[in-house]
């Protein structure tokens, strides 16, 4: 039945029942009966649609707290859809919520900024990364001009010149941010900020890399090629002459291999498809063997003593290997004639640590944060004279990087160096501690 015949039905048979109750009165007790039965018949049915009309006028007006009646007559279908429609309209508040909740979660978990503004770049909503990003408290912040909270002459020229196509490259708070304003809608506007400071520091540090490892390269091809030259230019040098070149050029190409080893070490290490194979490391049996590579480097010049009081672990042998003898190899280097190195083997906290120890030159604090970027030099002119890569220390953080261990430097200059290299508890061999 269609919804007209489900209103008018019950409102003609209202009708007809109001008409024959009449007549039936008019008949059996005279006319002013009929008349009364009717006017009392009317009377009710007016009063009950005003009782629901009320009813419903209540629920407007709260539609969560006030329950509809049943109704009775047309008002029960009434009812029925009204009640439908409020809890359609309930499912939708709560999905449109849930979304809503999702939305926030998103954005505040989003690594870039974003911050939603109106026409005239009034500050609406922003998420913690904006608020990271520009110096922003949304709490404090909610209704005032974006241009007043950041204060760079190039945001504002950026602003006034409304050319959003391109998006702005702005220093701010001691980063690098890149800022774009995005139109929507007829009276919104979102700025959205990436922060690029790690990004710029690994193309500079990219482009370092190439420069320092083209001028590593070209030092020693320069010292090859120029003996080469004077040797093809002038065949009847004298022996002494002769093995003196050949003594450098063998020293110089030595030093390039060493470096071409180092960096392909490093490519090694840094890629993915080279996944750490562990297995039990003799930690005496290694750190003996390199204490006697670092004596023979050090041809009697230093005091160098070894203690291993720990277990052995697990690990990549050859990887750790190398980073223990960058370790103390550098202690050697830069270590003074007649000065002591210690190497400790040992366990702190339940950690496993390795220490070198020296007496050295030490490093200044400035230097320290950077002492294992690649080519990093404190000294160039005595890194020179030591003969080393300068990759010695990037090598020996991302081999304990791939242990889940970590390098810690504590040095003051002329006071002496210690380089600690800290694993986690998980990698002892716990047989070995009985």
């Amino acid at each position: 039945m269609s919804p007209r015949l489900l209103f008018w039905v019950p409102a003609v048979l209202r009708l007809v029942f109001l008409l024959c109750g009449s007549a039936l009165a008019w008949s059996l007790f005279g006319p002013i009966s009929g008349l009364g039965v009717a006017l009392g018949i009317m009377t009710v049915m007016v009063g009950l649609q005003l009782y629901y009309l009320y009813q419903l006028g209540n629920w407007l007006d709260d539609p969560q707290k006030v329950r509809l009646p049943d109704g009775w007559g047309a008002w029960t279908d009434i009812f029925s859809k009204l009640y439908r429609l409020r809890r359609a309209d309930d499912k939708n508040k709560a999905e449109l919520t849930e979304w809503l909740a999702r939305f926030r979660q998103a954005m505040h978990l989003l690594p870039d900024g974003v911050a939603i503004m109106d026409d005239v770049l009034f500050l609406e909503w922003c998420n913690p990364a904006a608020e990271r990003h520009l110096g922003l408290m949304l709490g404090r912040d909610k209704g005032m001009r974006v241009t007043n909270l950041i204060r760079s002459p190039d945001f504002i020229d950026y602003v006034i010149l409304g050319r959003y196509e391109q998006p702005l490259t702005l220093a701010l708070r001691e980063r690098k941010l890149i800022v774009q304003i995005i139109p929507f809608e007829n009276r919104r506007q979102i700025l959205v900020t990436h922060d690029a400071t790690e990004s710029v520091r690994i193309e500079m540090m990219r482009r370092d890399f190439i420069a320092n490892a083209s001028h590593e390269l070209r030092t020693p091809l320069t010292v090859i090629n120029g003996f080469l030259e004077i040797a093809s230019l002038q065949p009847n040098l004298g022996p002494e002459t002769r093995m003196s070149h050949l003594s450098l050029m063998s020293e110089q190409g030595r030093r390039m291999q060493n470096l071409v080893e180092d960096m392909l070490t490093l490519t090694r290490l840094e890629s993915i498809d080279y996944p750490v194979r562990p297995e039990q490391v003799n930690i005496a049996v290694m750190l003996d063997q390199i204490l006697q590579e670092s004596q023979a480097l050090s041809s009697g010049r230093h005091i160098i003593t070894l203690t291993v009081d720990g277990p052995d672990i697990h690990g990549g042998p050859d990887e750790l290997r190398s980073a223990f003898s960058n370790l103390v190899s550098n202690a050697v280097r830069y270590t003074p004639v007649s000065g002591e190195i210690n190497l400790l083997w040992r366990v702190i906290g339940g950690q496993p640590e390795f220490v070198v120890r020296d007496n050295g030159i030490g490093i200044s604090p400035e230097h320290l944060s950077r002492l294992t970027e690649r080519f990093y030099r404190v000294d160039k002119s005595r890194s020179r004279e030591t003969q080393g890569t300068g990759l010695g220390l990037a090598i020996v953080k991302h081999v304990l990087m791939r242990h889940q261990a970590a390098l810690i430097i504590e040095s003051e200059r002329g006071a002496g160096s210690v380089f600690k290299a800290q694993f986690p508890a998980s990698v002892i061999i716990v047989n070995d501690m009985a």
